[in-house]
């Protein structure tokens, strides 16, 4: 066993844990209290692989679970930027470079590679593996919220046209998925928890 390797491993395993401190405005289905990072990560990652099929173009499972399941790790230094901050956003991807740089750089030099180059697909947005990734990310907090009748947009007054400006490119990842969103939009507009227009 290469120790310095080992060292480096488990120093970073044990830095990943502090994503599950990382709270998001999403609340666990029926009136649960808010997710933190790592439960979401999780849950994209089981949908991954339940949901594959309906991915507009075959991807690679396995490498889209383990991009959901390490996306939101440079919130542990960024942390979490909710979807509708229009402010926090504007230094998102400068707070989460700085995050990757240190977070995937406690790693070995092949698996630091591997792992950034991963995060970095996912943040391009342009392979098959990345848009799916995507739709999980978006449709998981939206099937959360939906299962507590709004709640999260009543909280936060957010309008039917913004998650819809959230989700413009989830079609490129799944047009079947797209669809079913688009359901519970009309619905959730029709229950008065989300703002027409």
């Amino acid at each position: 066993m290469d120790q310095e390797r080992f060292k480096k491993q488990l120093d970073f395993i044990l830095e990943i844990d502090k994503e599950k401190n990382i709270l998001r405005q999403t609340h666990l289905s029926n009136g649960g209290r808010r997710e933190d990072d790592a439960e979401h990560a999780w849950h994209l990652a089981v949908m991954t692989y339940l949901l594959s099929e309906y991915s507009n173009r075959k991807i690679d499972v396995a490498k889209t679970m383990l991009m959901t399941l390490i996306h939101d790790i440079v919130e542990i230094d960024a942390g979490d930027t909710y979807a509708y901050d229009a402010e926090a956003k504007k230094s998102e991807k400068a707070r989460e470079k700085a995050a990757a740089d240190r977070l995937f750089g406690l790693l070995p030099d092949d698996q630091n590679e591997k792992l950034r180059s991963i995060w970095e697909e996912f943040e391009a947005y342009e392979t098959p593996e990345a848009k799916f990734a995507h739709v999980m990310d978006n449709f998981q907090p939206m099937l959360l919220n939906h299962s507590n009748h709004g709640g999260d947009w009543k909280e936060h007054g957010i309008r039917r046209s913004q998650t819809e400006k959230r989700n413009e490119k989830t079609p490129e990842g799944s047009a079947a998925i797209w669809d079913y969103m688009k359901k519970i939009l009309d619905e959730n507009v029709a229950a008065g928890s989300l703002i027409d227009g």
